[in-house]
């Protein structure tokens, strides 16, 4: 795994890049779903009260959808469309479309998100300023709709979401809206393109806190996300191959024992299997292991992958304090598994 340097992308459309320093690089990585994408540059470009510059990064999208945002961003001073060689997912993209800017403040922004005021990315980087151990700021996600909780997208402890208004810290933050300080993304190593999507932030997470950082959950900073408010999960292509292939390769990653992970592995099975997906659940161990032997940090992070007592005290204040022990977790997962439960 690295952060960079990485080949220049292809330019497309908008200004080469800012015209001088900015605060704050807004990221929006795109494929397809033309209308969306191009509300969120919208949005970002609308932000007020700050300096930044927003960078599209495309990953493959249809010819007549890249004519879109193509046009959406023709002539703007203040964002950039790239198309990147191939769909690198989320994580890869995100690395690639951070090195493209200089602000101290990075902020990803789903292409299917928006900003929920003309303020809000001036209040996320100040609150980064505020607070200097504060690698990343979690924001609220709302749905786009109804301004109700996107509960979809709550990657938090469930006994925390009464408090989704309040502020807390927290142990990962959700893709859709959140910002993260350049310095601690840089000196951490960024994202692992090999986690492609599913739990690259919690992965991130937990190297920032290890290095003596917070994550913060902000309940006043949010977005608005065009999902529906009811859970969902999808049970289709390789989801959830990647979710249980990559929170195993998390755990191994972080000095877990093999037989340490065998409780979750077999209460995702069970989960995948009532679902319909228990060969991509079954497929995903072996690969995780694969992926684990074949991982090398990035030179300067290798302790960072040995969580010391204190990222071990945070995990266990901000996470495991409201969710119970590993047992009372895997009965949970099991028991959403058996029939007559809810889907998820």
């Amino acid at each position: 795994m690295s952060l960079g340097p990485y080949p220049t992308p292809e330019h497309i459309a908008g200004a080469s890049g800012p015209a001088g320093p900015v605060d704050a690089d807004v990221i929006i990585l795109a494929l397809d779903r033309a209308e969306d994408t191009i509300a969120a540059i919208a949005s970002a470009r609308a932000q007020m009260g700050i300096t930044k510059h927003v960078w599209i990064t495309d990953q493959g999208s249809r010819p007549e959808n890249l004519a879109r945002l193509t046009a959406a961003v023709a002539d703007a001073p203040d964002a950039t469309l790239v198309r990147l060689d191939r769909n690198w997912g989320v994580a890869g993209g995100r690395n690639r479309a951070t090195a493209l800017g200089q602000g101290r403040v990075v902020f990803a922004l789903d292409n299917d998100a928006e900003f929920e005021d003309a303020d809000t990315l001036a209040r996320a980087v100040r609150a980064l300023d505020a607070e200097p151990d504060i690698a990343a700021l979690a924001c609220r996600i709302l749905v786009f709709s109804s301004g109700a909780e996107d509960v979809s997208s709550w990657g938090y402890p469930p006994a925390l979401l009464p408090r989704a208004a309040d502020s807390f810290d927290v142990c990962t933050f959700v893709g859709a809206g959140h910002a993260i300080r350049r310095r601690d993304f840089e000196e951490t190593g960024g994202y692992d393109d090999a986690l492609f999507f599913c739990w690259e932030e919690f992965d991130f997470a937990l190297r920032a806190i290890n290095a003596g950082q917070r994550i913060r959950y902000r309940g006043d900073i949010a977005v608005r996300h065009k999902v529906s408010g009811e859970h969902r999960f999808a049970w289709s292509g390789t989801r959830w191959y990647h979710f249980v292939r990559n929170r195993i390769y998390i755990g191994l990653k972080y000095g877990l024992a093999p037989a340490s992970l065998l409780p979750r592995f077999l209460a995702y099975q069970v989960k995948g299997a009532r679902n319909g997906v228990l060969a991509q659940g079954l497929r995903a161990g072996p690969d995780a292991i694969r992926m684990w032997r074949r991982f090398r940090p990035a030179p300067g992070t290798e302790s960072l992958y040995r969580l010391d007592p204190a990222a071990r005290d945070y995990l266990a204040r901000n996470d495991a304090a409201y969710r119970g022990g590993m047992a009372r977790r895997v009965r949970a997962e099991l028991l959403a598994a058996l029939p007559g439960a809810a889907r998820s």
